[in-house]
């Protein structure tokens, strides 16, 4: 549930008071993007790598970047503090407003910022998973850009919970594993974990990366590879990530088990504890100076 106030462009407004025009052309057909980011502590995880990926789509889909990290920033920890959110999550957006015919002649800014909170969503300890071809389209120029067009996502998942399933794996038109709808996944495979390349269509995930950079200095290394619904199948453990949920042991994939929970899994889920740990303590102590 979203917490009750929201930052809106350059104000922070209970929730009733924020106001979304018909004649926002973007935020009808969907031009625009956003981040999910986690808040322990107060503080907001992993900023800096969210900043980065917005900027990398803004640049993509050639929406104006208004707005600097540290202004961002700023409004963001307004709306934690509003909320009193201390272990929760936030979601920043950015909707191009002045596109397509379908606009207004009322007075608006080029791109709304809609920044606002909530808690961290329930999940099952071990998930099942569905699958679903022609998933994501790798070949697409947005594939990997995390926009507000988000119907493929969110009806995709809900087809999925009508038969049970947690979340779904998509494959990409080479029928190769690209991601889940709101969660990259790993495999456990002949003593190598495998997650596939940016090539396959996947969001280049926070989690995803940062598990890319602190599992080889724990010697445990990670393979991009592209994968198949097989490989899945015969894994020795599969996994998924996102930001609300960090990693999660997959028991069960379209029909065929996979042994869960699984020890690798549990290792990194360990690592990342201490690297969210490490991360918020650093920002904690940066800010009292």
């Amino acid at each position: 549930m979203i917490h009750p106030y929201v930052f809106h462009n350059q104000s922070l407004l209970p929730i009733e008071k924020v106001r979304l025009s018909p004649g926002q052309a973007g935020l009808i057909c969907g031009w625009g993007i956003f981040t999910t980011v986690r808040i322990s502590r107060g503080e907001a995880f992993a900023y800096e790598r969210h900043w980065r990926r917005l900027e990398k789509d803004a640049a993509l889909i050639h929406l104006p970047m208004l707005y600097t990290a540290a202004k961002i920033r700023v409004h963001l920890h307004e709306v934690i503090r509003a909320n009193k959110v201390t272990e929760g999550c936030a979601r920043i957006y950015l909707v191009y407003n002045s596109v397509g015919f379908w606009q207004s002649a009322e007075s608006r800014p080029q791109v709304d910022l809609l920044i606002y909170s909530a808690g961290l969503p329930e999940h099952r300890e071990i998930v099942r998973l569905a699958l679903r071809g022609h998933g994501r389209h790798a070949a697409s120029p947005l594939a990997g850009v995390k926009t507000i067009s988000w119907l493929n996502n969110v009806w995709s998942v809900a087809e999925a919970n009508k038969e049970g399933f947690d979340e779904v794996v998509m494959l990409n038109e080479r029928g190769e594993v690209a991601e889940c709808t709101s969660a990259n996944i790993f495999v456990v495979k002949n003593g190598k974990i495998l997650t596939p390349p940016l090539s396959s269509g996947c969001l280049e995930g926070i989690t995803r990366g940062i598990l890319l950079e602190i599992a080889p200095e724990a010697g445990v290394p990670i393979v991009e590879q592209s994968l198949h619904p097989e490989d899945l199948y015969a894994a020795e453990e599969v996994f998924i990530t996102s930001t609300n949920r960090n990693l999660i042991s997959v028991g069960e994939i379209a029909g065929h088990p996979i042994p869960a929970p699984g020890p690798v899994c549990h290792r990194l889920n360990e690592l990342f504890d201490v690297y969210v740990s490490d991360y918020v303590t650093r920002r904690l102590a940066s800010a009292a100076r």
